[in-house]
């Protein structure tokens, strides 16, 4: 049955509503990480995926599984190793009892996948996840199989243990909308957790939103309007950290090699209109922006030496461009 409503404004009251109430539903399992669960329902709002980087028993497993329940979607956790294949996470074709190939699907077969440390495989395995981001679809045995939708990949990685990585590419690394540090809990939220871990504690969570539902709120995120100066005040934070062009700070042709391109002025200009949606705004604000802009900005900007020798953080960087 198709989604419905009177007009996009009562489409984003009820997506208001459906907001706070998947936060209630994650909060019985998910205790703190407020930003963190906000970003995230962000990325699958906006049809983008996420990067979270955080040392282990963070909960970050436990996190994504969660969404999924709520959101009542299917999940699949793939766990990143150097000598995974390609067509460990693709699938592959076998020769079936009546001597016909016959594909069989992977586990990016899924709408939420969890990629487990993803810095720790190969190239070549990157690179297909990499085609599936992008394209909702995989290559097989030059077949191109379609992901289902709405399709969601939220990769981890652990900022400690860099011996025998793969660091992610600057342009895999710009597939992903929001690049999300998660940080150890404060003392009375890690009482609550060890005490609901260490019990029969087991809370009852409630499907809020369909698949076909989130299909639909993607779409009407894409329609929200937005104004001008907002619009060019994205783009131009985006221009901001290029070194060497005309639009480049000071800070930025000191401390930065690299700057973030065009993708990030589409996700800052994407991502304010969701965090706009969410909180029952019509229209988004330089605020929104300025409320997305971190996350999005931290793995599209690379410091050079200087900054790494004086210290200065891309956090640093990246705050001083929101004056």
């Amino acid at each position: 049955m198709a989604i419905q409503y009177g007009s996009d404004v009562d489409a984003v009251k009820d997506l208001v509503v459906k907001y706070g109430q998947l936060r209630n539903e994650i909060g019985k399992v998910i205790i703190g990480q407020d930003e963190v669960v906000r970003n995230v329902l962000i990325s699958i709002f906006s049809r983008g995926h996420c990067l979270l980087v955080g040392v282990p028993g963070l909960a970050k497993t436990l996190l994504v599984n969660t969404i999924a329940r709520t959101l009542g979607l299917s999940y699949n956790r793939i766990q990143f190793t150097p000598d995974l294949m390609p067509s460990d996470i693709i699938g592959t074709e076998i020769l079936d009892e009546s001597r016909h190939f016959k594909f069989i699907k992977g586990p990016l077969f899924a709408n939420i996948i969890l990629a487990d440390e993803i810095n720790r495989t190969p190239p070549k395995t990157q690179s297909a996840l990499l085609e599936a981001m992008q394209e909702y679809a995989v290559t097989a045995a030059g077949q191109r199989y379609p992901l289902s939708l709405p399709f969601f990949v939220l990769a981890t990685q652990n900022p400690i243990e860099q011996e025998g990585t793969y660091p992610l590419p600057e342009a895999q690394l710009d597939r992903f909308m929001f690049n999300v540090m998660l940080t150890y809990p404060q003392f009375d939220q890690e009482v609550m957790v060890v005490r609901n871990t260490t019990s029969d504690f087991s809370p009852d969570l409630k499907k809020i939103l369909s698949g076909e539902e989130i299909l639909y709120f993607q779409e009407l995120i894409r329609r929200i309007p937005i104004p001008d100066n907002v619009l060019q005040y994205s783009v131009s934070l985006a221009a901001k950290t290029r070194p060497g062009t005309a639009s480049a700070t000071k800070e930025a042709d000191t401390y930065l090699s690299w700057g973030a391109g065009p993708r990030a002025s589409q996700y800052l200009v994407i991502g304010a209109k969701c965090h706009a949606a969410l909180h029952g705004k019509f229209s988004p604000d330089i605020e929104d922006v300025k409320a997305v802009a971190l996350s999005i900005l931290r793995h599209r900007i690379v410091r050079n030496y200087r900054a790494e020798a004086e210290g200065m953080s891309v956090e640093k960087l990246i705050e001083g461009l929101l004056v």
